[in-house]
């Protein structure tokens, strides 16, 4: 296990040294000679400023109040929790014995490898929120520490495509996608450590700062059913795996062949994946995999000293593990609710400008992560989120809603946008017409004379046929969310020149 060095801040320093020139032989002077210019006299010497300064961290075995030991955890949890998050899949994603389907719905794989849907993603699926349907998804653990990964990439042609790549801390350190222009072939996925040979054959590397990370592709898919067939023979060249198996050719997966593993049962929410009662003993293995950022050298030497105290005190340790606990319910559940954090815009709308591009956000990459983990950066897919109707009460299936894009409103993108409906966990509630969004993938929605599309949002099915073609269901009895995906977005969504309209009740 990697171990970082103690407290250590390196000081900007400027060596000022002067220093005369040696005086040279003195030349005959004559009267053609003109007269030397004044010499200044050179600066009296100066004393060097050392190069690096360093500054003195925790001392090891001081003795620390629960108080301070506490608010260190406290701190830790909510600093980490995205990062813990992404371990535990890695740690539960190594159980399955080869590619296949998590309770048949899931893509499960065991790391540095991936497992492939073959059309949109079942609603059953709990295990991360906000999943979407309009791509065909992939996913899969990388394990840099064991092996660099290959990723093949084929040709989609016109086809809207893209692959996510983030690290441990959900950032994203690959660009591979259409709107990168990215070529078919072979691309190498490496860790922070890795000094190998890059084999002939192998397009790009893309270095992680990383061991751990998750790979996510993703192919737009129409509704129809001539597209889901055509989708088929581009996704089976849709793969990832140990460097040691690249053989410089295409290989291809019979993904809808993939085995069923069986799931522990659960209930609506999402699975849980971050655990308070073991978050210290697991925190040593988040520090030792990420390495600290520029400027989180005292961070990492005070939880250092946290994970020390644990150690050696467990009258203490119970007491971090109660603050998690504490820390989980207190700060970490609120950002569930997408209204708590953002960017806010017109109507109660809000989005993130910094996904998967959080850096030292902490507030940002942990409310994402808890509300809907693994997003796009925004040159992507730009994400906006909704839990409130033009007048700012909650959204509930007791009431009917409207959404209308004027004419030539619809999220300007290259790609294609959506406008989804998620229950009150931020997954699909099974619907009698098996729709859960809508937007470029369906080719029949109405429009109004003056070119305008409404989204009719409630749980009863409109009786008017232009409101039945254009229904979005909610779901029955509970608070829901709706969320806009603008893929490859326009300069005038990344700018915010352009934002959702309002999600107007119906009287």
């Amino acid at each position: 296990m990697a171990r970082s060095d103690d407290l250590l801040v390196l000081v900007s320093a400027l060596v000022l040294a002067s220093c005369s020139p040696g005086p040279d032989k003195p030349q005959a002077q004559t009267a053609a000679s003109p007269a030397p210019a004044p010499v200044a006299a050179a600066p009296a010497p100066t004393a060097a400023t050392p190069a690096a300064t360093a500054v003195p961290g925790p001392v090891a075995g001081t003795r620390i109040t629960e108080a301070y030991a506490r608010m260190l955890t406290r701190d830790a949890y909510f600093w980490a929790w995205p990062m813990a998050n992404i371990y535990n899949k890695r740690l539960a994603f190594a159980k399955a014995p080869e590619p296949g389907l998590l309770g048949g719905v899931l893509p499960f794989a065991p790391p540095n490898r991936i497992s492939m849907l073959t059309d949109y993603v079942d609603p059953a699926e709990r295990a991360v929120a906000c999943p979407n349907q309009d791509v065909v998804y992939g996913g899969g653990i990388l394990a840099l520490d064991q092996s660099p990964v290959v990723v093949q990439v084929p040709d989609f042609g016109n086809r809207f495509w893209v692959y996510q790549v983030v690290d441990l801390r959900t950032d994203s350190f690959a660009d591979l996608g259409a709107m990168y222009g990215t070529q078919p072939g072979f691309y190498l996925l490496v860790g922070p450590d890795w000094k190998g040979d890059v084999p002939a054959g192998i397009t790009k590397v893309f270095r992680s700062t990383t061991n751990t990370g998750f790979i996510g592709p993703r192919a737009f898919q129409d509704d129809t059913p001539e597209d889901k067939r055509a989708i088929q023979d581009v996704i089976s060249q849709i793969d990832a795996y140990p460097l040691a198996e690249f053989d410089g050719r295409m290989k291809k997966h019979e993904w809808a062949k993939l085995p069923h593993f069986p799931q522990p049962e659960g209930g609506g929410a999402e699975t849980k994946w971050v655990f308070p009662e073991t978050f210290i003993d697991q925190l040593p293995l988040l520090l030792a995999d990420a390495k600290p950022l520029p400027g989180e050298e005292p961070r990492y030497a005070a939880l250092r000293e946290l994970i020390d105290v644990a150690q050696k005190h467990p009258e203490l340790k119970a007491a971090m593990a109660d603050e998690a606990r504490r820390a989980d319910k207190e700060l970490v559940a609120p950002l569930f609710e997408f209204r708590n954090f953002g960017v806010q815009l017109p109507y109660h709308w809000s989005t993130v400008d910094n996904g998967a591009a959080f850096g030292t956000d902490y507030f940002t990459r942990t409310a994402v992560g808890k509300s809907n983990i693994l997003v796009n950066k925004p040159n992507e897919t730009k994400y906006f989120y909704q839990d409130l109707d033009q007048d700012g009460q909650r959204l509930n299936s007791r009431n009917r809603y409207t959404v209308t894009f004027a004419n030539g409103q619809v999220p300007p993108v290259k790609g294609f946008w959506s406008l989804t409906m998620y229950n009150q966990h931020h997954f699909f509630e099974p619907n009698a017409i098996k729709r859960y969004s809508v937007g470029t993938k369906n080719k029949d929605l109405h429009k109004a004379a003056d070119g305008s599309i409404t989204v009719y949002v409630q749980t009863d099915e409109p009786t008017d046929p232009a409101e039945r073609a254009n229904w979005l269901p909610s779901p029955k009895n509970e608070d829901f969310s709706l969320y806009v995906r603008a893929y490859w977005p326009e300069a005038a969504v990344t700018s915010g020149q352009w934002t959702p309209p309002a999600v107007v009740k119906r009287r």
